[in-house]
């Protein structure tokens, strides 16, 4: 089977490399002109750790991770006003990874026979009889089995195949950004655990990396979903006077393309497939950094896609068993985000006030149980989900 992916991201990478280990033929084609190095500090756990570990790619994962057994809550005046343990925030294991990381991982592992188009973009999708013909913007016409849509939040596919982005996106009043920066103050201040700004309407997180760079990570409330012209002035302004070490991070910020700036969005998409093409990844259920699990469930989504072409009888078959297997698990988990979004950022005093009583009694066992279910959702195991499947037989104690 030849297959198209369009996007060369957690998701698409993680499939390129899964059905390709199948004996699948893959293309993987990006507009962008390399790896980005844009992106944030993620914590990965859960059913994509399961299929990392299956796909035998757990110890570079290890090897890219950082440490931070805390995290603290730091007022504008640098006092710790409240501390929680990571490993208690998820079930089983946690690794903190930056996104390029994750990346450069599946990347370097990729099969030799996947082949990886950088810089062209996806511009037409043409259904034919027994597969579909995909346009670039090179000129190029790729004939396949199937393509997947694994190109983010704004897909291109989705846009082409599925209609207009505005019918798929939830936008949850928040705009994210992301970069790294040298400032050796800051790095000796954040070097043992990660650390948030306790601040309501606004926040800024800073992670110490190992090359002596800081990464921060920044969400505001903002009414307006359209993005700025100028994404350095924009937050610029909306983190000016939050305190402590954010003045000197304001001082830092790189030039524009070397910034991660987007909405806080989910995508609600009514069927993931239409003939011979399906979404993955955050092209079809994007879960907003609210869930903190996008890159865990575009692992996992790609390992049970893969799965289902490898073993139900017709590609349709396949991409309906996809969905009917992986579509509940990620509604659930946009609903606990959307529940989450008042916690995750509070927007008065009390509610920070309230957020620090419930971190200050989440070192008490009964209550970090109750905690780590409001956060992450139920536990859903991708072993249960795959049954008799080298993931299951792999994770399985």
């Amino acid at each position: 089977m030849r297959t198209v992916i369009s996007g060369a991201g957690i998701s698409g990478l993680a499939l390129a490399h899964r059905l390709a280990a199948l004996g699948g033929e893959v293309v993987v084609v990006e507009r962008a002109p390399g790896p980005r190095p844009q992106g944030y500090m993620i914590d990965f756990f859960g059913p994509g750790l399961e299929a990392v570990e299956a796909m035998g790619l757990l110890p570079a994962f290890e090897r890219a991770a950082y440490d931070y057994p805390e995290g603290h809550l730091v007022g504008e005046d640098g006092r710790r006003r409240a501390t929680l343990r990571t490993k208690g925030f998820a079930r089983g294991r946690l690794l903190s990874l930056m996104r390029p990381d994750i990346e450069a991982v599946l990347a370097e592992h990729l099969p030799a026979e996947v082949e990886v188009r950088y810089g062209v973009a996806l511009t037409g999708v043409d259904e034919r009889a027994g597969g579909v013909a995909v346009t670039l913007s090179d000129g190029a016409v790729l004939e396949a089995d199937l393509l997947v849509g694994a190109d983010g939040i704004h897909s291109t596919v989705r846009r082409l195949v599925f209609g207009p982005e505005e019918r798929y996106l939830r936008y949850l009043g928040l705009h994210t950004a992301a970069f790294t920066f040298d400032a050796p103050d800051v790095h000796a201040a954040t070097r043992r655990a990660f650390c948030l700004t306790d601040s309501a309407d606004r926040q800024m997180g800073f992670y110490a990396l190992r090359n002596g760079r800081v990464a921060t990570f920044l969400v505001h409330r903002s009414a307006d979903p359209a993005l700025p012209d100028d994404p350095r002035e924009a937050i610029r302004r909306a983190y000016a006077g939050l305190g402590w070490v954010t003045p000197r991070a304001l001082e830092q910020i790189p030039p524009a393309e070397e910034i991660y700036y987007d909405q806080v969005a989910q995508i609600e998409t009514p069927r993931w497939s239409s003939g011979r093409t399906v979404l993955l990844g955050d092209a079809a259920y994007a879960v907003s950094l609210l869930a903190g699990q996008g890159a865990s469930l575009g692992i996992a989504g790609a390992y049970v896609l893969a799965d289902r072409l490898a073993h139900a009888p017709s590609i349709e078959e396949a991409t309906a068993g996809f969905e009917r297997m992986w579509r509940p698990v990620v509604e659930e988990r946009q609903r606990n985000a959307r529940s989450l979004a008042r916690w995750f950022l509070p927007s008065s005093r009390s509610d920070l006030r309230i957020r620090r009583v419930v971190l200050a009694l989440s070192r008490v066992p009964f209550v970090t149980g109750f905690v780590t279910s409001a956060l992450t959702g139920k536990d859903v195991r991708l072993a249960d989900i795959l049954p008799g499947t080298p993931v299951a037989a792999r994770t399985r104690p």
